[in-house]
């Protein structure tokens, strides 16, 4: 089972460690990688061309924000009503229940994603939590509403937003359209494992992410964008932003009308399998 909406993967200068592309093509999801023209080559050579969408434009030095919403109108012109947008350096995705991590072998929580997103009307963007954010150790809701979503994101194509400015995209994003009494999904049912951020070399990591201030431009450009909702705070070791959701809350789902959620579970074909002994059968390596 895969996802009903196109997915997109913005990379630059990661041909050599094409983590989410990888990953996507073990688990046969559909994906779309959208890269520069001059780095055709050397992607064409380890992810089929079919699956390459070559950008109209090259090193403008604005960060990812051109790739985005170039994808946003690529996806438009398809005519579907949603698309995901990726980044490149996803290793895995997961599945948690009752508090375990189950790597998953298909798209299938692409698409419950969506089925869940579309339950409500007035849902902008619903996407992944990052796996550190989903530890075993603690009991945590399946989703949170009205929150940032970062990395995976299922974004309502109809939206009148599009990416903007250099630094904390995302969280801009999201915060204009929660501004708006929009809600945002956040899903911890599902999560990815994504390299840390200035551990990898390529994508925004020489252009934008070592602006040599510690990411206090990072922080400052947000608060400029949100001076109502952004501080601006110092912790482990650098400068952050720091915003207070809760102001959110206000927003409530509404859902579709005539909406009928069935009473039972639902798994979309998903079934534990031991781990090692599918590695062995399928002739895979544990990356």
């Amino acid at each position: 089972m895969n996802p009903s909406y196109p997915v997109y993967i913005i990379s630059k200068g990661r041909y050599d460690y094409a983590h989410t592309a990888n990953d996507l093509t073990r688990m046969k999801v559909p994906f779309k990688i959208v890269i520069e023209p001059q780095e055709y080559d050397n992607y064409a050579a380890i992810i089929p061309p079919a699956k390459i969408l070559v950008l109209p434009f090259s090193n403008l030095g604005q960060g990812s924000i051109p790739a985005r919403n170039w994808v946003w109108e690529h996806a438009l012109s398809t005519g579907a009503k949603k698309h995901w947008i990726l980044d490149d350096n996803i290793r895995r995705f997961f599945r948690v229940n009752k508090n375990m991590r189950s790597r998953v072998n298909s798209g299938a929580i692409f698409k419950i994603a969506e089925d869940f997103t579309e339950r409500y009307i007035n849902v902008a963007f619903s996407g992944f939590n990052y796996m550190y954010f989903v530890t075993p150790q603690e009991r945590i809701d399946p989703y949170w509403l009205n929150t940032r979503i970062y990395s995976c994101i299922l974004i309502k194509n109809d939206l009148s937003y599009r990416w903007r400015g250099r630094y904390n995209e995302d969280t801009d994003l999201c915060l204009r359209a929660l501004k708006d009494d929009w809600c945002t999904i956040l899903f911890n049912a599902f999560i990815m494992d994504k390299v840390p951020t200035l551990t990898m070399k390529g994508g925004n990591t020489d252009s934008v992410y070592n602006d040599g201030s510690n990411r206090l431009k990072f922080a400052e450009s947000l608060k400029e964008q949100h001076p109502d909702m952004v501080k601006v705070v110092w912790r482990y070791n650098r400068w952050h932003h720091d915003i207070d959701y809760n102001i959110f809350k206000k927003n409530k789902l509404i859902k579709k009308e005539g909406l009928v959620i069935p009473d039972r579970v639902n798994n979309y074909s998903m079934r534990l399998v031991d781990w090692q002994k599918y590695l062995k059968e399928n002739n895979l390596d544990e990356t």
